[in-house]
């Protein structure tokens, strides 16, 4: 059974919507990404219901999926973004985006980055360190602009994550330790090419519990409180992204009762004023696209069975990388009966495996669906190996677009020269 809603089984077949997935990989071959419109729709709609009528803005945090087709289904559904670097910033601009709703994230900012942000306009810097802080105040001065600031507060708060993914602890190289904020506060106050506009926090990745949130919450809303005695007045308050999905059995927390309690604390503590900014990234994409592979051979043993299959570690790094669990589903179920494999693929690593321990019935050709790959998957791919990149396409009901093209082996390095010849 998969755990995403969109892709589903008919007449024996997984599907991504009405398509079936075994017409995708005979039309554009494997490895592929598939993608789907209304799973993209549908994770949107959560969070515009669970915000109701309040002042919320919702950047998505497009590094967990940056193909263009994604940004401008978002952008028409009146997202903001949340980006981390000025590639991301050029993308969101080429699909139209509004620079004024986008936030921009990212512990090493380079002065070429903030002048392009500068230029084009965005809500706010979300800075990382007093360092930060002191060359964006010089990149805005010379550039006779004044740049609106929010400064990440790292709180101190576990998100009970994997240790890769969380980023609101003392040891995690984000952000600005919460002892130090008010001085860093004063000191952006003080410089005339910054406005402070906002306090930022962002936790961690795949959070399934609502309490490291609230928790994370009550420290900032007591420095909130305290910049505001000191003359610094927070017009919004940013509070990350984080929320998990469900890659097996997993409860994911929902958009609705994260913000109901977010606003419930605002309201007892007077400040209902403050916009609250969510940027949520896997939450809105991770369970809309799987990664599609065929197996090429069985190997089978006294210590391990192994399907090699035609992805790899530099198709989806999740595994290797995290840990990470995804579903495997077979495209085209037998019924035959199942043994234990680890997926593994061709690139010359041992790390090169996509599960483990597997219980699955197989033959050579059979089609795969890694599921939930829509987030942290194909932003994450490299051509290792000298590998083409995945082509991905999206699903739209009964119809389908390709988003991305196969990468042709020879634009891998049609950028690269010849050293001339010695003489």
């Amino acid at each position: 059974m998969t755990v995403a809603p969109d892709f589903q089984f008919q007449n024996g077949v997984l599907h991504a919507e009405s398509v079936p997935l075994t017409k995708l990989a005979q039309e554009f071959g494997t490895p592929l990404y598939v993608y789907s419109r209304k799973a993209l729709n549908d994770a949107w709609e959560s969070y515009r219901q669970a915000a109701g009528q309040r002042n919320v803005l919702i950047c998505y945090g497009m590094k967990a999926n940056s193909n263009l087709a994604v940004l401008n289904e978002f952008k028409n559904l009146g997202a903001g973004f949340d980006i981390v670097s000025g590639g991301e910033l050029a993308r969101v601009l080429a699909i139209g985006g509004d620079p004024s709703k986008i936030v921009f994230s990212g512990v090493g900012k380079q002065v070429w980055e903030m002048r392009a942000a500068l230029k084009a306009g965005v809500k706010c810097f979300n800075v990382e360190s007093e360092a930060e802080l002191v060359r964006l105040a010089e990149v805005a001065g010379q550039a006779g602009v004044v740049a609106d600031v929010s400064l990440r507060v790292n709180p101190d708060v576990d998100a009970l994550t994997h240790p890769y993914i969380s980023t609101g602890l003392k040891e995690n190289k984000f952000g600005i330790a919460i002892e130090a904020a008010l001085a860093t506060y004063q000191r952006a106050a003080s410089l005339p090419s910054l406005r402070v506009v906002g306090v930022d926090c962002h936790i961690g990745s795949q959070i399934t519990e609502v309490g490291p949130y609230l928790d994370a919450l009550e420290k900032l809303l007591a420095l909130i409180e305290t910049l505001a005695q000191q003359g610094v007045h927070i017009r919004h308050l940013d509070l990350g992204g984080g929320i998990g999905i469900r890659y097996t059995d997993e409860t994911p927390l929902s958009p609705k009762v994260l913000l109901d309690q977010v606003f419930e604390r605002l309201q007892a503590r007077d400040l209902g004023h403050l916009q609250i900014v969510l940027e949520p990234g896997r939450s809105l994409v991770g369970n809309a696209g799987v990664l599609l592979t065929t197996v090429e051979y069985l190997k089978h043993s006294t210590a391990k069975n192994f399907a090699v299959v035609d992805a790899a570690m530099n198709d989806l790094i999740r595994p290797t990388l995290y840990d990470a669990w995804h579903s495997i589903e077979a495209v085209e179920p037998r019924g035959q009966s199942a043994r234990k494999y680890d997926i593994v693929g061709p690139i010359c690593e041992s790390g090169d495996w996509l599960a483990r321990d597997r219980m699955l019935a197989l033959q050579q050709g059979d089609l795969l669906a890694i599921m939930s790959a829509g987030a942290y998957a194909f932003t994450m791919a490299s051509q290792y190996n000298t590998r083409p990149r995945a082509a991905e396409v999206m699903v739209d009901g009964e119809h389908y677009h390709v988003v991305r093209p196969r990468e042709p082996l020879h634009s891998l390095f049609a950028s690269e020269t010849l050293l001339p010849e010695t003489k």
